[in-house]
């Protein structure tokens, strides 16, 4: 299983000036990749509580969010400052962009990491979120459908024109293309069978967070059904899960719970220490001693 850790991004540790070196030194300490995730607001009476354990109305979501860092602008810095290690997003809300846009973004950042990114798309939880840019929360999941057929159009034909329900995009030529061929690989989220079902047919795999062992298992099974039922080989899809430990969380107790997720089928799995520590330098500090715990066994 690959090992990867979340670049600083929020919160205390929304630091852009310590990005470079944080990436930098967390590839020569030997992670296999680096993360980001996206939000965009914090309301102060939020429509929806954050679906984790533990959250209420009086409590909505992590109190770190409410400073957030553009997750592109920090891969595009981490992108400058290594040459090995992958380059992902978990998630996108990819319905927030418009997609010829974000087609764009993407290649770019695959280019300028010749060839490293891993684009993992979600549809957000939070209707205001959705509402402050406009789009309609509750048709996210087929909007997500049409910018998937989007991307893929971009990124695999020249020229490339679309027209469908929500957008239309005149016939044009596309000549910045992904190093990666025929396009960067595609982690979907979610945990509806709808989403399960949506990875199955038309994902690289599942960009997906720690669940408890039988949940995880019933969801995967969903998602190979549907790979088999589209003709696809389930066995190509990847599994790329997000782990947040808890602040008192030991480097013993986080590999412990790394070999966990290792059993679950993972291919990879990166923790986000930015709700464990206060200072990008505690967690490459703790991420660099997990990652040697876990290569003692």
């Amino acid at each position: 299983m690959q090992i990867g850790i979340a670049l600083p991004q929020y919160g205390t540790h929304a630091q852009a000036g310590r990005v470079a070196s944080f990436a930098r030194d967390a590839e020569a300490a030997g992670f296999d990749s680096f993360w980001v995730s996206d939000r965009s607001l914090t309301p102060v009476e939020p429509s929806d509580v954050y679906p984790v354990t533990g959250y209420t109305p009086e409590n909505p979501y992590p109190r770190a969010y409410t400073t957030f860092l553009d997750p592109l602008t920090v891969l595009t810095i981490a992108a400058t400052a290594t040459t090995r290690a992958r380059l992902g997003t978990s998630t996108l809300n990819a319905t927030w962009y418009p997609p010829l846009l974000l087609a764009r973004s993407l290649t770019s950042l695959d280019r300028l990491s010749e060839g490293r990114v891993d684009v993992g798309l979600g549809l957000g939880w939070m209707r205001d979120e959705a509402t402050a840019v406009n789009t309609d929360f509750d048709k996210r999941g087929a909007h997500l459908d049409e910018i998937l057929d989007i991307l893929h159009g971009i990124w695999t034909e020249n020229p490339f024109g679309h027209e469908g329900p929500n957008w239309r995009i005149p016939r044009a030529h596309f000549d910045l293309r992904p190093v990666q061929r025929p396009r960067p690989p595609v982690l979907l989220g979610g945990f509806s069978p709808a989403a399960m079902r949506r990875i199955g047919r038309r994902a690289d795999g599942w960009a997906g967070v720690t669940l408890p062992p039988d949940r995880h298992a019933a969801l995967w099974d969903i998602a190979r059904r549907a790979a088999e039922e589209a003709g696809r080989d389930p066995a190509a899809l990847r599994q790329e899960i997000r782990y947040f430990p808890e602040p008192e969380a030991t480097p013993e107790s986080i590999a412990t719970a790394l070999s966990a997720i290792r059993a679950t089928g993972a291919d990879g799995c990166f923790f986000d220490l930015q709700q464990s520590v206060n200072d990008p330098a505690e967690a490459l500090d703790l991420g660099i001693r997990i990652l040697d715990r876990v290569r003692a066994g």
